[in-house]
């Protein structure tokens, strides 16, 4: 096994100065071999080096242009420090170069959302939950998006599949109270949804917020 497999190993125990000494050896050794680069930047973002992280990654970026995991780092880096435009860039690059993975379309979906172009953002989760269906917070976004763009059958059936992925899922169990409320105008179902929002999350406002209407709207009708 090679220095920078037995370094992702001990990465993913957790062994941080093993895999660092590790990378550190391979960058000595091989300073033309961009994985050394990016596997060392991933040590230091998960010790919150971040700044000291991106060095390693445009490191690797100028040896191989094509290193698609260094523009998904980067990429990953500047979200979250909430430069979006600068993410998108980074995540988009990433893919055109050859990263087809399911959280590389998500995370460019979520710089759109972060950037408010919502029909933008539809395509790349609706790509990242076909790659990975699995993937609850992907189908959750994709949702939000969907009904963000008055797509509302389309929405309900996502957040349906939410929750049947995860049934404490409070936020989807909301959003499909909300549709059921608005699109669908049955307050009953609503109703019930709000319900389960709030008997998962008791503090979660906007359950409460939407419950109190549909209980108003019904004693008004009922009147």
């Amino acid at each position: 096994m090679d220095k920078n497999l037995r370094g992702i190993k001990f990465l993913k125990e957790g062994k941080m100065e093993e895999a660092l000494k590790l990378f550190t050896e391979q960058i000595d050794e091989q300073p033309d071999d961009p994985a050394a680069y990016i596997n060392f930047g991933n040590v230091l973002t998960a010790v919150g080096e971040l700044e000291r992280a991106v060095k390693f990654f445009e490191k690797a970026i100028e040896i191989d242009p094509e290193a698609v995991s260094a523009y998904y780092s980067l990429g990953t880096f500047y979200y979250e420090q909430e430069q979006f435009e600068k993410a998108r860039s980074y995540f988009e690059k990433s893919i055109q170069k050859g990263l087809q993975e399911s959280d590389a379309f998500f995370m460019l979906g979520m710089c759109f959302v972060q950037l408010e172009q919502n029909t933008l953002a539809l395509p790349y989760l609706q790509r990242a939950v076909e790659l990975n269906g699995d993937d609850i917070e992907a189908r959750f976004q994709y949702g939000l998006s969907l009904a963000n763009a008055q797509i509302l059958e389309e929405a309900i059936k996502q957040f349906k599949q939410v929750i049947q992925l995860d049934d404490q899922h409070a936020d989807a169990y909301y959003n499909l109270g909300v549709a059921y409320a608005g699109h669908l105008e049955d307050c009953d179902q609503a109703k019930v949804c709000f319900q389960k929002a709030l008997h998962i999350q008791k503090d979660h406002l906007l359950a409460g917020y939407g419950l109190k209407m549909i209980e108003k709207m019904t004693e008004n009708a009922e009147s």
